[in-house]
């Protein structure tokens, strides 16, 4: 099964989630949701340099994938999705994204 870090006020999260819906392939965990939650992906965001590149610009680096084999990656295309559209709307500081 594929993890899947995001929070429901994310717009990337939002896209990713709509592709993912009903798929028992996926689990999405919302990190908003539960304070247990959120630790859980703190730990990856902390140990894992997939994350250096988004904590350098200053994003949070969700939506987050944990693949089966247990590599973390922030490509939705590497856990079988399609990328969320360009024209989305923002929520990074800079208005470029997530």
């Amino acid at each position: 099964m594929i993890k899947i870090y995001g929070m429901k006020t994310c717009p990337d999260c939002i896209a990713v989630d709509e592709q993912v819906k009903g798929d028992d392939r996926y689990q999405v965990i919302d990190i908003g949701e539960h304070v247990r939650n959120l630790k859980e992906f703190l730990r990856l965001r902390d140990t894992s340099a997939v994350f250096d590149e988004a904590k350098q610009m200053g994003y949070a680096g969700i939506p987050c994938f944990v693949l089966e084999d247990g590599t973390v990656t922030l490509s939705p295309e590497e856990a079988g999705l399609g990328t969320p559209a360009a024209d989305a709307p923002s929520c990074r500081l800079d208005g470029t994204g997530c």
